[in-house]
């Protein structure tokens, strides 16, 4: 049987896309934007004679005329998680709408970008996938073969038949689901609409918590259609609102509401950004219509800047 060739081809343009990113991101700059974030300084020993001066602290031997040795909690390579939501709400807009890309191909094209610069790096890659569950997970490698299993996976949510009705966000469950399974300490990259139950906010904000509790390293990147999800930038008509979630519906008219709808989803935001500040957690707002490159370029290239 001959193999079939077009998801081959989608494959292939999912990663070109992530690699002029990268590759794009990476000529301009000469060190790696998470370089040095997995080797931590736990503290100072004594120096016994004999062993390597390879990790003399010479600065303090300077200021105390005593050597001592820094220790440090690891020196492994980068282990990175990457979460990407999958629950129908990232399936908006429809295909047949005008934006290059809805908020799923957006995850999953800043997703495929994130594993092409950490393999560059040699840095081992996670993948969790979740809508209502946790569909896919796995653990963080570095070999080749493994990385373009990720890819596959990636597409595979691209596919015609990916779901586009009825997968609500469980975004609590995944958090605790990869808090258990990452033991060691690890970038955790989040790309979700955090459009989870509006009554489990707080139980959002502990997952949260959870991870940055075992020491993780988190990038939030809030996907969103910020011209009809956040501003209800629509015709002055009326309009049927169906929940692809839930199936809920409810009739309004975008002119009657939208001042009262605006101010709600930027109380969310604020909340939001508030809990991400006191936890120390990276929140990049991703608006589906300003494109992945140049949301990725500039959060990368600020973070590079800050470390």
């Amino acid at each position: 049987m001959p193999i079939e060739q077009r998801p081959i081809q989608a494959l292939s343009a999912l990663e070109f896309k992530a690699r002029q990113v990268v590759e794009g991101f990476l000529a301009g700059l000469h060190k790696s934007p998470f370089h040095g974030f997995s080797v931590e300084f736990a503290e100072h020993r004594a120096y016994n004679p004999g062993e390597s001066t390879r990790h003399i602290d010479w600065k303090l031997y300077a200021r105390t005329d005593k050597l001592f040795v820094k220790r440090y909690e690891e020196e492994t390579n980068l282990r990175c998680q990457l979460v990407v939501d999958a629950s129908s709400s990232m399936y908006y807009p429809d295909k047949g709408a005008a934006a290059e890309f809805n908020k799923v191909e957006f995850g999953v094209h800043a997703a495929a970008a994130f594993i092409q610069l950490l393999r560059k790096q040699r840095d081992d890659v996670g993948l969790t996938v979740f809508s209502d569950r946790v569909t896919v997970a796995e653990q963080a490698r570095s070999n080749a073969v493994h990385l373009r299993h990720l890819m596959q996976l990636l597409e595979g949510l691209l596919g015609t038949d990916a779901p586009s009705r009825g997968q609500r966000t469980g975004l609590v469950e995944a958090l605790h689901d990869i808090a258990q399974r990452a033991h060691r300490r690890s970038l955790v990259v989040i790309l979700s609409d955090m459009l989870d139950d509006a009554d489990r906010e707080a139980e959002v904000f502990d997952a949260l918590q959870h991870l940055r509790f075992n020491k993780h390293d988190i990038i939030l990147f809030h996907v969103v259609d910020r011209k009809h999800e956040l501003e209800l930038d629509l015709q002055d008509r009326p309009y049927t609102f169906v929940d692809v979630e839930t199936g809920e519906q409810v009739k309004a008219h975008p002119a009657e509401v939208r001042e009262a709808y605006k101010s709600a989803m930027a109380e969310r935001w604020h909340r939001l950004k508030l809990k991400c500040a006191q936890y120390r957690i990276d929140l990049v707002e991703a608006d589906i219509h300003a494109g992945f490159e140049p949301v990725l370029l500039e959060f990368l290239t600020k973070r590079v800047r800050l470390y």
